[in-house]
């Protein structure tokens, strides 16, 4: 087996929201790909000091601080690499190349129109990704239109309908309000498998439970008329395997419960966070943790390595 090669990347984010890409030169592994800018972890560097240093030669920023971000590993045919990513959002100094690479800074959105290497698919999700999943569960229509009215209100981006109770016609009358105000205020829907025909809801993506995660051999393609980068594929997750399963069929993004002991499953075992820790570690996509955390929480759920949490009652919904 080869060495592993170590890499501190690091995303950028400036006052407007944008990330900085760079391209590979064409002489390069990989050249011609644009990239997220970060170097080889040197021997006797933490992770943090080698994006440090890195950041500083190629871009001729200071890195004020920094937040782990996603950690993946990934064999191309002539190597394996393992990513060490971190969000950095305070810096000093005008970012510019300092080695003659095109550098350009673009909005999270708009990162999937870039070609990448394969390793920075996940990297490029969880760009995109915020820190709060939202979970908007079952109830009458009228109360629907409130509560997704509250959510985004408060900012939530990225939401899952869990409506497995509401017939077609309700769920058309629903979708009916929720897709124009979603887009309206810059969020992303995603409907859950367990809706009746989930498939074929013009949301933004789906969000399959652990069995119907399991059932399937391949990624699902998005419904009719719907471009694959537009449509997110996420799953419900509460082990390892099924984590592994999800990583290997190509999904977005997972939600990996119950991280702590919850009301609404109390006979469900908590997974601990020294457990959650070491699972999102070998992942190799972004997880949200999800079951008895609060908002409050979400520090301690990006210091295990997830993208942030996912909660039901959490985000004040009443």
């Amino acid at each position: 087996m080869s060495k592993i090669l170590h890499v501190a990347v690091g995303v950028i984010k400036n006052t407007n929201g944008d990330i900085l890409i760079s391209l590979r030169a064409k002489d390069l592994h990989q050249g011609g790909l644009w990239e997220f800018p970060g170097g080889k972890i040197e021997a006797g560097e933490t992770p943090q000091q080698a994006l440090d240093r890195e950041l500083y030669e190629e871009l001729g920023i200071t890195v004020l601080a920094s937040t782990p971000l996603i950690r993946l590993q990934h064999r191309y045919p002539d190597r394996q690499v393992e990513l060490h990513v971190f969000w950095v959002e305070q810096f000093t100094g005008l970012a510019h190349s300092q080695t003659g690479q095109a550098c350009v800074w673009v909005p999270p959105r708009r990162l999937s129109d870039y070609a990448f290497p394969a390793a920075n698919r996940a990297i490029v999700l969880a760009a995109q990704l915020p820190r709060y999943y939202a979970i908007l569960d079952d109830a009458e229509v009228p109360v629907l239109c409130a509560r997704l009215q509250q959510l985004l209100a408060r900012g939530l981006k990225l939401i899952q309908l869990r409506l497995k109770n509401r017939s077609d016609a309700e769920l058309e009358h629903f979708l009916d309000v929720a897709r124009p105000l979603a887009q309206r205020y810059d969020a992303r829907l995603l409907i859950n498998s367990g809706v009746s025909q989930a498939r074929q809801w013009a949301v933004d993506g789906l969000h399959l439970c652990s069995a119907d995660l399991l059932a399937l051999r391949q990624r699902p393609l998005p419904p009719p008329g719907v471009a694959a980068a537009d449509y997110w594929l996420a799953a419900s997750c509460h082990n390892a395997d099924e984590l592994a399963h999800a990583a290997a069929i190509g999904l977005d993004f997972v939600v990996l419960s119950p991280v702590l002991a919850t009301l609404s499953h109390p006979d469900a075992l908590p997974i601990g966070w020294q457990q959650f820790t070491e699972w999102v570690a070998m992942a190799n996509l972004p997880v949200y943790g999800l079951g008895g955390l609060a908002v409050a929480d979400v520090e301690q759920a990006l210091a295990a390595g997830a993208q942030g949490i996912a909660a039901i009652r959490a985000f004040g919904q009443d």
